[in-house]
């Protein structure tokens, strides 16, 4: 394919020249020999009959458009603000409070839902078996004398408190995280500390 190049002085107008058509094409429209029509497609406002003749008209698709494409899964986009508004609202109780556990010496954290417990007795129990561990019994003056590990919460202060240190329910609603330390680490800890 050659293409002539012209030049006016030292400026390459061929160039610089402004075209309409997809990028890295410098082909101008061709024209179907089959048809004789062109690749460009034509706007609702066209009238095929009046500058090509009766014999173009028939080979229009003005007059039999193109059947409806069924919808696209998906489409139009629709922002996930609006999804959510869509979405039926989930009580107290289908929500979970979810918090997550850490322990010291162990290269993982895990999270665990408050709600499904009842009391600290069962969530010392579930930590124990999550963590292959042995906590042992709470008691309000002693804390957790003789067990290896104590666990502890931050509450929503920021503050670090032994579990078992206030009733369960003010437990639930202020735990923002737990932590399993070890026993010498936690002795420092008591409730208001």
């Amino acid at each position: 394919m050659e293409s002539s190049v012209l030049y006016e002085g030292d400026l390459n107008l061929k160039a610089t020249e402004l075209r309409l058509g997809l990028p890295g094409t410098a082909e101008p429209e061709k024209q179907n020999p089959v048809t004789g029509r062109t690749n460009k497609r034509s706007s609702p406002g066209d009238d095929h009959k009046g500058s090509k003749g009766d014999s173009d008209a028939k080979n229009c698709d003005c007059q039999n458009p193109p059947a409806a494409k069924a919808q696209v899964v998906g489409w139009p986009p629709v922002r996930s603000f609006r999804k959510n508004s869509f979405l039926p609202k989930k009580t107290e109780a289908e929500t979970g409070m979810f918090v997550k556990v850490s322990m010291d010496g162990a290269p993982y954290l895990r999270k665990i839902d408050l709600k499904i417990y009842k009391g600290y007795s069962e969530l010392l129990k579930a930590l124990e078996n999550m963590f292959k561990l042995t906590i042992g019994v709470y008691s309000e003056r002693e804390g957790y004398k003789g067990s290896e590990y104590a666990p502890t919460y931050e509450d929503k202060d920021g503050d670090w408190m032994l579990v078992g240190d206030v009733p369960w329910d003010m437990f639930i609603t202020s735990c923002k995280r737990l932590r399993i330390m070890k026993g010498s680490e936690a002795k420092g800890l008591t409730c208001g500390a």
